[in-house]
């Protein structure tokens, strides 16, 4: 499936029924009075999410949703029959947004979490609302209140414990392919993965995480560059950032760590909070290093690097020093917290 990662839909919530006239007509009940009954409510709508979707593709083919509205309501003071709510599945990550506005309604992350997105109308009143002591018999009745209807942007952010960030052809695909199931396409040019590729890595029994494969990133990304803003973006719910860094690259005269200082500025560029968040240097590709010299190179880059936080070398395409990445990946994600929802003014459910 072609992966989708924006879509703008229309939802509309629905009418609430309008309010009945009616009148109590029984033999020997010669002042019965009125008894028109109140108009169903509309029925609402919810994004649900769903953890076995992961691109928005479908709203390209279906973009617009609607409840069901509410009915008339009926004599003998019956209230009119709700509308049935709507509920619209969307895969986890998913922001909502009104498209008018550009207002965050807030984000689904959990399997089976409800997410209001439009509010059904209320049912107008019948005619035994209007009874008084000075109007014994109303004639007068409301109609039901219209439902919300309004345009939205829904935006994939993929959700993953673990962001893999780097160069084009820096290895992320290989790695991916080394620690889990995932195959996403590998080649020997840039650009080999144009779309997110999620893969759940097993360090354990009963522990795993998984890991997002981002399109490699350029400088400049941060204004739209290569891939650019596009992918940066779902960087933003990882807990925890790979660079992984491309020991041997295609361009001899390319520096490694002017590459890593040329990202870590796109990150800020794009999101400060994102630049500040853990990131872990990982060296790929040392196994096409001279054995003597894989010690001092990985030692000079750090040091123009002045980097404080862990470093790790690998070789991806044969998965060595993968194993001990993993498993200390796993013990990091264990001590660190899950990233909270946003969101808005708007009523979130969840199911019981």
């Amino acid at each position: 499936m072609k992966f989708v990662d924006e879509a703008t839909i229309r939802i509309e919530a629905g009418n609430g029924g309008p309010g009945a006239s009616s009148f109590r007509r029984e033999k020997f009940v010669p002042f019965g009075g009125p008894n028109g009954g109140d108009g169903g409510l509309g029925g609402s709508v919810y994004l649900v999410g769903r953890d076995d979707l992961n691109t928005l593709a479908d709203f390209r083919q279906t973009s617009v949703f609607r409840a069901q509205h509410g009915q008339r309501g009926g004599g003998q003071n019956c209230t009119g029959r709700s509308g049935e709510d709507l509920f619209v599945h969307v895969p986890l990550g998913t922001r909502v947004a009104d498209a008018e506005t550009d207002e965050l309604i807030g984000e689904v992350l959990k399997d089976g979490e409800r997410l209001l997105v439009a509010h059904g109308g209320k049912g107008g009143w019948g005619n035994t609302r209007f009874k008084s002591s000075v109007n014994r018999a109303p004639r007068k009745t409301t109609p039901g209140i219209p439902g919300e209807r309004r345009a939205l942007k829904l935006e994939l952010q993929v959700l993953a414990d673990v962001g893999l960030l780097g160069l084009p052809n820096a290895g992320k695909s290989t790695f991916l392919r080394a620690v889990s199931d995932a195959r996403p396409k590998v080649a020997d040019y840039p650009f080999t993965t144009l779309h997110p590729h999620l893969g759940v890595v097993r360090a354990a029994e009963h522990k795993s995480f998984v890991v997002a494969d981002i399109p490699g990133l350029i400088e400049g990304a941060a204004e739209g560059a290569g891939l650019g803003i596009h992918f940066l973006k779902h960087l933003s719910r990882t807990r925890l950032m790979l660079h992984l860094v491309d020991m041997m690259p295609l361009d001899p005269e390319a520096d490694p760590a002017a590459g890593v200082k040329a990202l870590a500025g796109e990150l800020k560029k794009f999101d400060p909070k994102l630049a500040k968040r853990e990131r872990w240097l990982v060296l790929n590709k040392m196994d096409l290093v001279p054995e003597d010299e894989r010690d001092a190179l990985a030692a000079k880059l750090i040091k123009k690097l002045k980097w404080k936080g862990p470093v790790y070398k690998i070789a991806a395409i044969s998965g060595g020093g993968c194993r001990e990445l993993v498993m200390d990946l796993m013990q990091r994600l264990e001590k660190l917290k899950p990233l909270k929802a946003i969101k808005s003014k708007q009523d979130v459910e969840q199911d019981d």
